[in-house]
């Protein structure tokens, strides 16, 4: 799959199911977009599309990989809300 178009998937995810942060980017955290049926659907690898986006600089999460379980409540704030 393309990797540009997962990441634009992925930012339209973390805007449906994520609330505003103090800064007024979205975040959500990593349970709630893993445990996402739709998410489950669209991404066959979401570890990697957020890690392609954290390179990118779209979105900004502590530690480098997550895992589902020990990093459910890891915030993914959205950075680059408008393309």
């Amino acid at each position: 799959m393309n990797v540009e178009h997962e990441v634009q998937l992925l930012k339209e995810e973390i805007k449906r199911l994520g609330t505003q942060a103090e800064d007024g980017h979205p975040e959500v955290t990593f349970g709630v977009l893993f445990n996402d049926e739709k998410c489950a659907n669209l991404f066959e690898a979401l570890v990697g599309t957020l890690r392609a986006a954290k390179r990118k600089k779209i979105v900004t999460y502590e530690g480098e990989l997550l895992l589902q379980g020990v990093h459910d409540n890891v915030k993914i704030k959205l950075l680059q809300v408008d393309d």
